[in-house]
């Protein structure tokens, strides 16, 4: 009984040593490696689990580059990577995609957009297959005072050399639609963007707008123009409108003053008049003295 017991110890003990040698020894990942054409050695795999970081991430990250070709990402620089807190497999993939696209972008490019927080599989995607952006309905005002409404098309391709620390999406509708308006504010009539609406496009791709941003412009296309408000005759109501306050408050004005003028015409003829009868009431009282003088006497 007590060799039995033994014996079940020395096998519970060994299937236990077993596991925890394919734990630290991940043979499971380097045969595959090995078989697949990578060079990678077992320690450099224990020391892998000893730095936190995922064997398996590496190496799988490892086999895919290799199968597709790319034999110059090193497991050095792909746990670099994932230690920056950066995305292994999404960097892989992006270079894939790349190098079968004739797509000029090195690891470290990969690596420094990733860290940036943009999506570089996306921006190597959006290079090889244009995206399109809508803008918003931008409303702008011709020469004549009519307003249009304009909603564009706009074509873009990432730049991959301008991804790190060059602006977005938001930049490019903004001066878009900057140049809109000012397309149509410099329109004589409204009638010239209804009838060319391409001078709209022709003349926003001339200033140059994808200048410092990570997208070219390949093209703008007016979706649709769209008739506003008369805004000049608006303003024209408007202003009339406060024209004529501006009157009725200066013909107030006069009124009131001509009002307090004849006021005080009148306040001045009531002081004449008393002053008046004040002088014919001493008018007697002059008398009555000059006779008790005897300045005035009766005949």
């Amino acid at each position: 009984m007590g060799e039995y017991t033994s014996l079940l110890i020395i096998l519970v003990a060994v299937v236990a040593g077993l596991f925890l040698l394919i734990y630290i020894l991940p043979l499971n990942l380097w045969i595959p490696a090995i078989f697949s054409g990578v060079r990678v050695a077992l320690p450099e795999l224990v020391f892998m689990r000893v730095r936190r970081v995922p064997p398996s991430t590496v190496v799988q990250a490892m086999i895919l580059a290799t199968k597709a070709g790319l034999s110059k990402v090193s497991s050095a620089e792909l746990e670099t990577h994932y230690l920056a807190g950066g995305n292994v497999p999404l960097v892989i993939k992006a270079l894939i995609v790349a190098d079968k696209a004739n797509i000029n972008l090195s690891f470290k490019q990969a690596t420094a957009i990733d860290l940036a927080g943009r999506n570089v599989l996306e921006a190597v995607q959006t290079s090889v297959t244009p995206k399109v952006m809508d803008t918003p309905s931008i409303a702008g005002v011709a020469g004549d005072g009519i307003q249009l409404i304009v909603r564009a098309r706009i074509t873009v391709r990432a730049n991959i050399q301008q991804l790190v620390g060059g602006a977005g999406e938001e930049t490019i509708l903004a001066r878009v639609g900057e140049g809109i308006v000012t397309t149509i504010g410099s329109a004589a009539t409204h009638k010239e963007i209804l009838e060319h609406p391409d001078h709209i496009s022709k003349r926003i791709l001339e200033r140059g707008l994808d200048a410092g941003t990570a997208f070219s412009i390949l093209s703008i296309d007016i979706a649709d123009v769209d008739v506003g408000e008369n805004i000049g005759a608006k303003l024209q109501i408007d202003q009339a409108t406060a024209d004529l306050k501006v009157a009725e408050a200066r013909a107030e004005e006069k009124r009131a003053m001509a009002v307090a003028s004849e006021q005080e015409m009148r306040a001045k003829s009531q002081e004449a008049r008393a002053k008046v009868i004040y002088a014919q009431a001493e008018v007697p009282r002059a008398l009555a003295e000059a006779f008790k003088k005897g300045k005035l006497s009766i005949r």
